[in-house]
């Protein structure tokens, strides 16, 4: 049995039975009252969104595949506790089941923000190193379409946003496993978006530049020199922003793509 089948969501309860499809609220705008699912929520982007989130109002789950770490950040913040791995079929299943089952259907918004990171040029990229990253950056997201989607569509209302990178709108050396992963991200987006035109259920992909989170940790810069300084980089709560904010939006107006970057 993996890790993701093996779920235990901790926290608050969900709120009451929501109003009817897409109208969280008294207005069916901003995010008060919404349900909100945010992966690699126990740090980084993840979990500087789950908390904007908890403070705009809304219920959140927050997932990642650290317990201990996800439980201390969800206390933090205030957040509902779902340890699984997003990046294989069963943890999505068993996240999916616990989450509608929870809710009684899905959540109004899913934000997929667990990322992986690594750098080496092509030729040196070890083939599992690339596997990791395809699975947490692409399959992941995908199979949380695969998984959410029908019910949103089935009430016609819902918010998938993806955050990737500018690595997938541009290339840089030394990215070839992350870049295929993000423009792989980006491929999908743009196909969803013309999936669910008109049928009330939105999609927005953020793409910042670089960002000072703890997947920069394990990377040595010196062994980079055209790294950017961590310094320079956007911080977690930069990207967050953005996406509360596209996720605040009222439900006729859709912002596809955002890009984000540090200003300087």
């Amino acid at each position: 049995m993996s890790e993701g089948e093996e779920l235990i969501g901790t926290g608050e309860p969900p709120p009451p039975a929501r109003a009817p499809a897409g109208q969280g609220g008294a207005t069916g705008d901003g995010l008060a009252g919404k349900t909100v699912v945010v992966t690699g929520a126990s740090r980084g982007i993840g979990l500087e969104v789950a908390r904007m989130m908890v403070d705009a109002g809304a219920w959140v789950g927050m997932v990642a595949r650290s317990r201990e770490p996800l439980a201390a950040a969800a206390a933090e913040v205030g957040g509902h506790a779902i340890p699984g791995d997003v990046g294989e079929p069963g943890g999505v299943h068993a996240l999916a089941t616990y989450v509608t089952e929870l809710l009684g259907d899905a959540p109004d918004v899913l934000v997929s923000s667990a990322g992986a990171f690594a750098l080496a040029r092509i030729a040196d990229t070890d083939p599992a190193d690339f596997e990791r990253l395809i699975a947490v950056n692409l399959r992941g997201p995908f199979l949380l379409v695969r998984a959410f989607l029908p019910l949103m569509l089935r009430r016609r209302s819902g918010h998938l946003i993806h955050v990737g990178s500018v690595a997938g709108r541009a290339a840089y050396a030394e990215n070839g496993a992350y870049s295929a992963s993000k423009f792989g991200l980006r491929g999908m987006h743009e196909v969803l978006l013309q999936e669910v035109r008109g049928t009330g259920v939105r999609a927005t992909l953020v793409e910042p530049a670089a960002t000072d989170t703890t997947l920069w940790d394990a990377i040595d810069a010196g062994a980079h020199p055209g790294l950017p300084a961590r310094a320079a980089m956007l911080r977690a709560e930069d990207v967050a922003r953005v996406v509360v904010f596209a996720a605040g939006q009222p439900r006729h107006v859709q912002i596809p793509t955002i890009a984000v970057e540090a200003a300087g």
